[in-house]
């Protein structure tokens, strides 16, 4: 696989984990365990996975009860841009 292709096979894993990584975060401070605001991984997770969640939010509304599809619709994105890629 050439350069390129690997380097942006690396960005979308990286946005995967990140995107998986604020689920977790988010999950954790639902059921009400500290995790700090300021600390610069939970910022760098939650910031690097806002990237891909924020515009898919805007365009989705929230399901009923307020669950939040994004996540998954924004890895299935990634899914499919890394098998398009991957075939090149």
């Amino acid at each position: 696989m050439p350069l390129v292709k690997q380097a942006m096979d690396l960005v979308i894993l990286v946005m995967i984990g990140a995107i998986f990584g604020s689920v977790i975060i988010s999950w954790l401070r639902m059921i009400q365990v500290r995790v700090p605001y300021g600390s610069p991984l939970v910022r760098a997770i939650e910031g690097t996975a806002d990237l891909m969640l924020r515009p898919i939010r805007e365009r989705l509304p929230m399901a009923g009860g307020g669950l939040d599809f994004s996540p998954m619709v924004a890895i299935m994105i990634l899914y499919i841009l890394r098998s398009v890629i991957i075939r090149l």
